[in-house]
């Protein structure tokens, strides 16, 4: 019996430590040119069908998009809410982009998230 229970303790305990293991790595973390790493945890992220923009992630509580452009990573700053919800709607992500982002909320003059 002392056994069986010391078995079920070490069991729960290596699952325990599995679970908080991979919870821990869950998160992706991508390369940002000019920026280096970035956890993706915080982003609300979706793959797109658009030749140009890959993927688009957004963490609204920052203000912060990180964006795959043909699966380079950039990033841009203080970018309002209202602007990924137009940008997530537009007909053409790419065409978007190019009228409404690139150019604009520049993380060199805009304050970049300290995470």
């Amino acid at each position: 019996m002392q056994q069986y229970r010391l078995a079920r303790l070490q069991l729960a305990a290596i699952l325990s430590i599995a679970s908080y293991a991979s919870s821990a790595t869950a998160a992706e973390t991508v390369v940002v040119k000019y920026r280096g790493p970035v956890s993706l945890a915080p982003f609300a992220c979706e793959w797109t069908e658009s030749s140009l923009v890959k993927r688009l992630c957004y963490d609204s509580k920052e203000k912060y998009v990180i964006v795959s452009l043909q699966g380079t990573y950039y990033h841009y700053c203080e970018v309002p809410a209202s602007t990924v919800s137009a940008w997530q709607s537009a007909k053409s992500l790419g065409s978007y982009f190019n009228a409404n982002i690139k150019g604009r909320y520049d993380c060199r003059v805009n304050r970049v998230p300290a995470y």
